[in-house]
């Protein structure tokens, strides 16, 4: 008998993630993501087998690895408390793996001309506050290697211009660490805080009517970036901006992974490997392709 008895989803189901030792934007993360478990749930019911089926589910939709183990990631999170919780008699998640996902990063990042194109076209906006803005959250994007969240976390309080310093609350960081500045990113940072009158808390807001005035969130940020970058033809992700970062200073720094990982904040120097492995291949590309310059059909 597969059924659980009695082992029903609460009707404020997202409650459960309330207890976890997680950060806000993780649980807003999984709050968005639950109510599709939850919707397979009402509609094929609850046994031993709900999650190991609800992975054959998700293998079936057309969506990218990543994504699918998100969902799944956020699914097994919630049956696992509900089971600590005693609302279901066992954990069901036991022994049902994640999609198996490339830790190789199979999307390139911004190229040169790509960069020229968004960075003309920043030069050229008229002088506005909301132009030092985006000036401003490119900066730390390009020019600092910055995630969208980092970036979406930072505080006034945060900026130490006094030694061109930062503190970032890196990714599955518990403290700050400090990201020296470089001049052109001190220089967009001081004209943003003058031109928008911002004299404390949140370094960026949102500008939407729904969300006026409140902390720019990294969904907010992803569509502002998504915008500028459909408008200048540019078929990139954000985190594209980060893979520019960290490829530029590969490129400079050619086998110096350690230099490089203390500017891009990588945990893991294997990572940084993948991005210098594919600078490679693009160098070697480049001389294959001007090997058969002179084929042509």
């Amino acid at each position: 008998m597969n059924t659980l008895v009695q082992a029903t989803i609460p009707k404020d189901y997202t409650a459960l993630f309330d207890n976890l030792d997680i950060a806000e934007t993780t649980r807003a993360d999984y709050c968005y993501r639950l109510p599709l478990f939850v919707s397979y749930v009402n509609l094929y019911g609850f046994d031993t087998n709900t999650y190991l089926n609800y992975k054959r589910h998700l293998r079936a939709t057309t969506w990218s690895v990543s994504t699918k183990n998100k969902h799944l990631i956020v699914a097994r999170v919630f049956l696992k408390e509900m089971h600590r919780q005693g609302l279901i008699p066992t954990d069901i998640t036991h022994n049902v793996k994640a999609f198996k996902q490339s830790k190789k990063h199979k999307k390139r990042g911004l190229n040169d001309i790509e960069v020229k194109r968004l960075t003309t076209w920043l030069a050229d906006l008229p002088d506005t506050p909301e132009s030092d803005r985006l000036k401003a959250i490119f900066s730390l994007l390009l020019l600092q290697g910055l995630r969208l969240i980092e970036v979406c976390r930072l505080d006034i309080e945060d900026l130490d211009f006094e030694n061109d310093r930062l503190f970032v609350w890196g990714k599955g960081r518990d403290d700050k660490e400090p990201v020296l500045l470089i001049p052109q990113t001190v220089t967009c940072l001081r004209e943003y805080l003058r031109s928008n009158a911002i004299k404390e808390g949140a370094l960026f807001r949102s500008n939407s009517h729904s969300q006026m005035g409140r902390r720019l969130s990294t969904r907010g940020l992803r569509e502002i970036i998504s915008v500028i970058f459909k408008m200048l033809h540019i078929n990139k992700t954000a985190h594209g901006t980060r893979h520019y970062y960290t490829s530029k200073l590969l490129k400079h720094m050619p086998g110096e992974l350690l230099d490089v990982a203390q500017f891009t904040r990588h945990r893991s120097i294997e990572m940084l490997r993948e991005y210098d492995n594919r600078n490679k291949q693009d160098f070697a590309l480049d001389k294959v392709i001007a090997a058969f310059a002179g084929v042509n059909f």
